[in-house]
């Protein structure tokens, strides 16, 4: 064994502890690092994108308390850990499993915790869950009077003392919880709803209250997927495993499945491509925190379904060298959870999040021909060479090929033989969506690997152009107004220059609405648009209608609305795609209405003459234009 580094084994054994494996951890920041120290190797470390701030917040020249909120895994304890040595906090004490520690910050007089006159101290709860009382529980004394003197200490002018600093960690549930069963008090009802503003505004602070709060789970999934893979990358260890200069049938040696898994995640387009993933996760309204993205980046290195927990070790890889099973581990499958029981995959928040793109059970007949047929196809077989023959550990193995030949040449009754076959397309699927190079992506419609065929036109035209400060171009807007117009109507109209707000006898909500109340232009004229924007909270894109210069109407525009109404200007029906859509876009259209009557109250608009009742009756021509027919009805 070489003396180059960590030990290798151990390494490979201590990134285990980041995987999907059982375990029950509360302090897993502390359980890592205890991990760590036996093997004798570091954790992976970066700097959280809220560090520097977190930092400055405490231990700059006018500190004030920090609030850190997020879901499980995003970093919470990391951070109090790091504020905690940055003012020198005892390293004893916080390895202790004490919740609430105390320390002088620097250039007070002296660190004794009881003596509050002689300069402000930093109270840390790094664990809230751990420090208020089980529901049903009574108060500690102590514990309600510390969260009592948090909430005065926000307030300048209610404090007679200078101010001690507080570091408090917990999720935004957790908080929200904490302050609703303190006993009751003016600055406790203003903290409670002080944190219900800033988690509702996406702000971090209120001018005049000494508090910066971090929502840790605002960070985007996929921006902490780069830090993450930088330091998960860049490890030393690897140094080590590289310097055993390991032979044929060894472990990191040229045949080695963790060895190769770890260089497919260097290449660009890997790292691309997982990046658009874990975006499209963030625009559908799913964090992926940092614990979960440490989880599927180890998965998709030393996932094996014959492994225990389905993970390998260094000892594992000449076992399987030798039983011709290293097509298993690919990281292509990996990372989609396919080494784990089904059980465990839906248990894990990262897997059933990228199952729900549904990569792998989705394809084209295109792709299907290609994997299936294209080495005897002429017109196919260029691509088959490419994405299939050229990769020699998960393309076209021999045991692909077998299985291949069997499924073409063999008969329907085999269901079992073809259940095997199936569950090899599956996972070549997956390898040619990581594959499939860009310049080819429209060609074979990469995006048709997913369940949402417009995802790359959304993260490239749509995501990217507003953040570049680019104008949404006016095809995609038209096909937008198109969708919504035929929802609006229940009718397939093909009108996209300007915005239909229709109603029906009967009620606004009806599936055919054919009484138009307004048409708003597309484009902008006498203060009506209608326009996609991004979100200056969430940084999202959102569709926004003005109705005039003063009224506007913003529905966010995430994922799976994009998806649904694309689909539906191109013909789908409203009620076959998903149901919550057809509702959200049915309630926006519901604020669209109020949003008119009030514009018609401004301009003075009063009601028609009492006798005479007029409708404008939307009817299609042959080529889906919406026309309007004036109808009036008088009474006798």
């Amino acid at each position: 064994m070489t003396d180059f580094g960590p030990d290798p084994v151990k390494w490979i054994r201590f990134l285990r502890q980041y995987g999907p494996i059982p375990q029950n951890e509360n302090m897993y920041d502390e359980f890592i690092r205890r991990s760590a120290r036996r093997a004798g190797v570091k954790p992976i470390y970066f700097d959280h994108p809220a560090s520097a701030d977190v930092l400055e917040s405490i231990t700059g020249s006018s500190p004030v308390s920090v609030v850190l909120t997020g879901t499980a895994g995003d970093g919470k304890t990391h951070l109090c850990r790091q504020v905690w040595e940055a003012v020198s906090g005892d390293t004893v004490a916080w390895q202790s499993p004490e919740p609430y520690l105390c320390t002088a910050l620097p250039g007070s007089r002296d660190g004794n915790p009881n003596r509050d006159e002689r300069g402000p101290l930093l109270h840390v709860v790094r664990d809230l869950s751990a420090w208020v009382p089980q529901r049903g529980a009574s108060w500690d004394p102590a514990k309600e009077e510390l969260l009592r003197r948090f909430s005065l200490s926000l307030f300048p002018a209610k404090r007679s003392n200078p101010a001690d600093i507080f570091l408090i960690a917990g999720n935004d549930g957790q908080l929200m919880e904490t302050w609703r069963r303190l006993g009751r008090s003016e600055e406790v009802d203003r903290t409670h709803d002080l944190f219900e503003t800033l988690l509702v505004e996406d702000t971090q602070n209120r001018e005049g209250i000494s508090l910066r709060f971090f929502n840790l789970s605002r960070h985007r999934s996929s921006e902490l997927l780069e830090h993450t893979l930088d330091a998960f990358l860049g490890h030393s260890a690897w140094d080590a495993c590289r310097a055993l200069n390991a032979g044929q049938g060894e472990f990191y040696g040229p045949e080695c499945p963790i060895r190769h898994n770890r260089n497919l995640l260097e290449t660009p387009l890997v790292r691309e491509r997982l990046k658009d993933l874990l975006a499209l996760c963030d625009h559908n309204g799913v964090h992926l925190p940092i614990r979960q993205i440490l989880l599927l980046l180890v998965n998709a290195v030393l996932g094996h379904p014959d492994a225990k927990d389905g993970l390998m070790t260094a000892t594992d890889v000449p076992t399987f060298l030798r039983a011709g099973t290293t097509a298993k581990a690919s990281l292509y499958n990996n990372i989609f959870g396919g080494n784990l029981r089904e059980t465990r995959r839906e248990s894990i928040l990262v897997f059933d999040a990228l199952d729900r793109l549904g990569i792998g059970h989705e394809t084209s007949n295109r792709i299907d021909n290609i994997l299936i047929f294209g080495d005897t196809d002429e017109a196919l077989r260029t691509y088959f060479e490419r994405y299939m023959r050229a990769d020699v550990f998960y393309g076209a193995n021999a045991s692909y090929r077998a299985a291949q030949r069997d499924y073409v040449e063999g008969s329907d009754e085999n269901s079992e033989r073809n259940a095997a076959f199936l569950r090899m397309l599956v996972a070549q699927r997956r390898g040619l969506f990581f594959k499939i190079t860009n310049s080819e992506a429209d060609e074979m419609r990469l995006w048709d690997l997913t369940v949402f065929q417009y995802a790359g036109e959304y993260l490239e035209r749509v995501v990217a152009a507003l953040n570049d400060g680019r104008r949404i171009e006016r095809p995609i807007l038209s096909r937008l107004v198109r969708g919504l117009n035929r929802i609006f109507t229940g009718m397939l109209v093909s009108d996209d220059r300007d915005l239909l707000l229709a109603t029906s006898l009967a009620l606004s909500q009806g599936r055919v609405n054919r009484l138009l109340e307004e048409r708003i232009s597309v484009e902008p004229r006498l203060g009506e648009r209608v326009d996609i924007v991004m979100r200056q909270g969430d940084r999202l894109p959102a569709l926004e209608v003005a109705l005039s210069t003063q009224i506007h109407r913003i529905m966010p525009l995430h994922l799976t609305r994009y998806e649904f109404l694309s689909r539906v200007a191109e013909g789908a029906l409203p009620s076959s795609f998903s149901k919550e859509c057809y509702e959200d876009i049915l309630a926006f259209k519901g604020q669209l209405l109020s949003a008119l009557n009030k514009r018609r109250e401004l301009a003075g608009e009063g009601p028609a003459e009492r006798n005479v009742l007029a409708f404008r009756l939307l009817e299609l021509d042959d080529a889906g234009r919406a026309t309007v027919r004036d109808l009036e009805l008088r009474e006798a």
